[in-house]
Parts: C-alpha cells; sequence; structure tokens
C-alpha cells in the first residue's frame, strides 16, 4: 500500500536512491510560478500548467504551498531531481492515488496508531527512560483525552494491542481531512514512527521541532554517546527536509 501511494515515508533514502537511479529528465523551462485556477493555484512552466504523473492538473488548495512547490520546480538545476521534491510528490501522490483510495490510506494510518511508538519503552538505562517520559508521556495523555481512551505502555518491543475504542476514534479524526492532507499525515507518520507524534502536528499540540525531537529520542540518546557518522547524518537530514514538507501541508 505504502508503495502505490507513494508518500515516500516508510524508507525515504531508499526511495531517493530508487529515484536517482532514474534517468533524470532536462530541465526544459526558464520560469516556475504559481498562478490562481478554479479550485485553488496551479503551477506553471514557463506560462503552462504542470500535470501530474497521472496526467491530472497540479492544483494547490493554497497560495502559500503553490509557492513552496514552484521554488522546488525553480530550484532544480540542468536536471529534474524528484527526490529534491517532497511537497511535488506528496501532492501527485494525494491527486492520483490517495483521492481515490482514501480509506485505505486512513486505516494503514490508524493501524500505525495500534503501534505507535510512543508506547514501546525502554527498560534501561534510567537517563534514556526518563528522556522518553518527559517528552512521550504528555503527547499520550493529550491524545487520550482527545481521543477518550487509554494508550497501554510496553516495556520492550513484544507487540501487545491498543484498546479498540481508541483506534476507532483515531480512524474518525481522519474522515474529514482532504486527500492533500492524509498524504501528509501518512508521511509524518511513517517519517516520525508514531501516529500520535504526527496528529499532534495536525492538531498544532506540537510544532514540527518538538514532534521530530520526540521521534528521535533514542537515536540521539545514542548519538551524545557515541556520536554520529557521516551517512547517518545525511539520511537524518533528508528525513528532515520530508517531514518537513509533510508539516508545510499540515499546517496548511
Amino acid at each position: 500500500m505504502r508503495d502505490r501511494i507513494e508518500t515516500q515515508g516508510a524508507d525515504p533514502e531508499k526511495r531517493a536512491q530508487e529515484l536517482s537511479r532514474r534517468q533524470l529528465p532536462k530541465r526544459f523551462y526558464e520560469r516556475a510560478d504559481h498562478a490562481e485556477t478554479e479550485g485553488g493555484f496551479a503551477i506553471h512552466l514557463d506560462g503552462r500548467p504542470v500535470k501530474t504523473p497521472g496526467k491530472t492538473l497540479l492544483v494547490l488548495p493554497t497560495e502559500t504551498l503553490a509557492r513552496a512547490v514552484a521554488a522546488e520546480w525553480a530550484a532544480q538545476e540542468k536536471e529534474i531531481n524528484p527526490a529534491n521534491m517532497p511537497l511535488t510528490r506528496i501532492s501527485n501522490s494525494a491527486i492520483d492515488a490517495v483521492g481515490a483510495r482514501f480509506a485505505e490510506v486512513a486505516d494503514e494510518i490508524a493501524r500505525f496508531c495500534g503501534t505507535d511508538a510512543l508506547c514501546y519503552r525502554a527498560d534501561d538505562p534510567e537517563s534514556l527512560v526518563q528522556r522518553q517520559t518527559e517528552l512521550w508521556d504528555p503527547v499520550l495523555a493529550w491524545a487520550e483525552e482527545l481521543l477518550g481512551n487509554r494508550f497501554i505502555l510496553i516495556g520492550g518491543i513484544i507487540h501487545q494491542d491498543q484498546p479498540e475504542p481508541l483506534l476507532t476514534a483515531f480512524r474518525a479524526r481522519l474522515d474529514d481531512l482532504t486527500p492533500l492532507q492524509l498524504a501528509a499525515l501518512h508521511t509524518a507518520t511513517t517519517l516520525s514512527g508514531s501516529a500520535v507524534l504526527a496528529l499532534a502536528v495536525l492538531e498544532g499540540r506540537l510544532t514540527a521541532d518538538d514532534a521530530w525531537q520526540a521521534a528521535h529520542v533514542e537515536e540521539d540518546f545514542n548519538i551524545e554517546r557515541w556520536g554520529e557518522d557521516a551517512e547517518a547524518a545525511a539520511i537524518r537530514a533528508y528525513k528532515r527536509r520530508e517531514f518537513d514538507a509533510a508539516v508545510l501541508i499540515l499546517k496548511g
């Protein structure tokens, strides 16, 4: 399902490698900008509207988002590299795939909630346990109040089902989203490993920085102890750009 909707969340560095191995099209336009059209704002390349891979007009709901998408196109140099255009890719996916498979995508995000990273806690060291508690418990408490049920916390990695009423309440909140918002929420969920964090960003409970920090508690803890290599840093930077693109869409 994740490959079909192409929201780039599950393994974005692998997706980038796949895109980079393809023969990239040459940049054929001088100017990229946006223009108001029916239903929103279109992206124009030398005055001609951009279409999705499915041959549908690429229309964004707000001028802010359209301006950011146009900037992605303007930033392309000799070649057009989709790996460097997360806003465009998420928007294409929303139009070409998520709109037609809305329920499937929403169901998948709800399943993430059932195995949410915030519910799986380290047993030790105590400093890591305390950091998870400080960053994760307030978000879970907020989500529990919103959804009307409590999450089950699990020590270690053995799966335990979350209460069905909680998951039903979470799933119900997705029905009012647009396909574009849902595509962005899917991306934010898979990049953070947490549907709760993604929902908190959507609902304005967390900033992008706060959610990103909460999603990387264990990784940051290990970096502090052992350092970070250049390749891991590059992958994380790429994921952060993808995450920020999703957040820009969610914040609208």
